[in-house]
């Protein structure tokens, strides 16, 4: 991001070209222009449609991976560089709010279990987690501060062989860029030669909620 001699915010943007097929053009189309893309050439090139978009750089981000999941792996995606123009406002970021872990610890089958029906989790049972860290996607709009590292109280041999099939849906795995396109303002990307992690800048709940009580006084 950059300014003119007027003051005015710039920022780059590029020249991205998609050929997919024709059945899949709608989605590419829709994708794009969610980011800003403004579609300038469309095309038939025998069972492909040939498009060519003006997208800010900032649009990319993370773009790839939901092109190749809308079009079952068929787009073929190329984009360079063209120049700096106005800015083009926000992006729409997502709409669901995400789940917080409220403990630090090992992630329990158990409770991911338990919590399942709330969202979609980004952690494994038995994978070390912090207070303030982003564990998962609520279904809902909002963020929702669980416990994860709660362990069942077995009482007998039969209740610990019964936690032994929970059915716990495989974790959701994001890529640096993709955590790059899903966090919001508040929250951060922990980058370590072993894990991606994303977290709220504030790592502390109740800190969380007195800087909301003092923004809306």
């Amino acid at each position: 991001m950059r300014e003119d001699e007027n003051g005015q915010k710039l920022e780059p943007y590029e020249s991205l070209v998609v050929d997919v097929p024709e059945e899949f053009a709608s989605r590419v189309i829709d994708l794009a222009t969610q980011r800003k893309g403004d579609l300038h050439i469309m095309e038939t090139k025998g069972e492909m449609q040939h498009m060519e978009f003006e997208i800010p750089s900032r649009g990319l981000i993370g773009l790839r991976s939901q092109m190749l999941t809308a079009t079952a792996g068929e787009a073929i995606m190329a984009h360079r560089f063209t120049e700096y123009k106005p800015f083009k406002g926000a992006i729409p970021g997502r709409n669901n709010g995400v789940l917080v872990s409220k403990g630090t610890g090992p992630a329990t089958e158990y409770s991911i279990n338990k919590l399942q029906d709330r969202g979609k989790f980004f952690v494994d049972p038995g994978e070390e987690i912090y207070t303030g860290m982003i564990i998962g996607e609520q279904n809902k709009p909002g963020d929702l501060v669980v416990n994860i590292v709660e362990a069942k109280q077995l009482n007998n041999m039969r209740a610990a062989g019964k936690d032994k099939d929970t059915g716990v849906a495989p974790k959701i795995l994001f890529s640096l860029e993709e955590c790059m396109e899903y966090i919001q303002a508040d929250e951060a990307i922990e980058v370590t030669p072993n894990f991606i992690r994303m977290r709220k800048k504030i790592l502390s709940e109740e800190d969380r909620k007195r800087l909301e009580r003092q923004a809306k006084a």
